[in-house]
């Protein structure tokens, strides 16, 4: 007996230091790709998969060692195709671990403030993660398919960061940003001032998006709005150079005189009122100040050259503002320039 025994303990420290050196084997960090992430494709299999983590040396342990361990734990889950962010700390079980929970990496997608639809769809575009379902569907065809009761989609997505996986399709993210926008203005909607001059959310989005359009500097922002209202309360024409210029589908910078005086929807010193549409997607800040500016008498305001404007109650005053900020201007400050 005690011959078995003795072979018997042998085969046990055998079996056990082998199991402590693979182990040891399967818990070296893993090397990192160049680009830190690794993409399983849908139908891909363990082995295929576990082949290719040890033939690209991402998995440092024998591809036999990791195959077996990956067979022996199948009770943990299949592995989910997708994509995956790796990091120094996994080693070759996290790292299995990570591709059955199904722990996709999450990328980001930023619209700033102040970009029009135009310019989200050339975002959409140049994102080569994404699927790209929307590159020959008309404006009104994708507002159809995101119910929405307007046919335009200008001012009708909310500026900010998404996160997405690979291979999501550019329609969910702009779905998302579509029913985030109708949450921000319900929400503000209802907070309205009693006296608002607004007559419905669509208003308050193209009066949120000249806002956004005619300053950068956050301290001016609820006097720009006031000039506005103000001027809509009065009757007063809105003469906003951003609306005049959305109207240009050839404009190159240069805004001439002939441009402020010329036919169009979105000029505003020639129509009265708002313009049919927002004129770029308003953010929260915008918004908020449309919907409650700073009480003021400020009828006018002026672009001083820093970023900050000059406000003025009368037309004296603001006659003498445009002389001393805008002497260089070839053409008279567009900001609230009565006719």
């Amino acid at each position: 007996m005690g011959r078995y025994y003795k072979i018997s303990l042998v085969c046990c420290l055998f079996f056990s230091g082998l199991i402590v050196y693979m182990d040891s084997l399967l818990r070296q960090p893993i090397t990192l790709p160049a680009s830190n992430y690794y993409l399983i494709p849908p139908g891909s299999s363990l082995y295929s998969v576990t082949d290719d983590l040890t033939g690209t040396l991402i998995v440092r342990a024998p591809s036999r060692v990791f195959k077996a361990y990956a067979a022996l734990t199948r009770y943990r889950g299949t592995i989910k195709a997708g994509e995956y962010e790796l990091t120094s700390d996994l080693d070759a079980k996290s790292l299995l671990q990570l591709f059955r929970d199904g722990k996709v990496a999450q990328r980001q997608i930023t619209f700033p403030e102040g970009w029009r639809f135009s310019q989200w769809r050339h975002h959409l575009r140049a994102n080569e993660l994404l699927e790209h379902m929307l590159d020959d569907v008309s404006e009104s065809t994708l507002m159809a398919r995101l119910g929405s009761p307007v046919a335009y989609a200008e001012g009708q997505f909310f500026p900010d960061t998404y996160l997405f996986t690979r291979g999501e399709s550019d329609f969910s993210i702009l779905k998302r940003a579509y029913l985030e926008m109708g949450r921000v203005v319900r929400e503000q909607w209802a907070m309205r001032d009693v006296n608002v001059i607004l007559a419905s959310p669509q208003e308050l989005l193209i009066l949120a998006s000249i806002v956004e359009k005619e300053t950068g500097y956050e301290p001016d922002r609820q006097f720009v709005a006031s000039v506005f209202v103000n001027r809509l309360s009065e009757g007063m024409k809105l003469q906003s150079d951003p609306t005049v210029i959305y109207g240009l589908p050839d404009f190159n910078g240069n805004l001439r005189r002939r441009d402020l005086s010329s036919p169009s929807p979105f000029n505003t010193y020639v129509i009265d009122g708002l313009p049919p549409t927002p004129i770029c997607n308003p953010g929260l800040a915008s918004i908020e100040v449309s919907l409650h500016p700073k009480a003021s008498s400020f009828y006018y305001f002026v672009a001083r050259g820093d970023g900050r404007s000059e406000f003025s109650s009368t037309l004296a005053e603001h006659n003498a503002a445009v002389s001393q900020y805008q002497k260089a201007s070839r053409v008279s400050d567009y900001r609230s320039v009565p006719n």
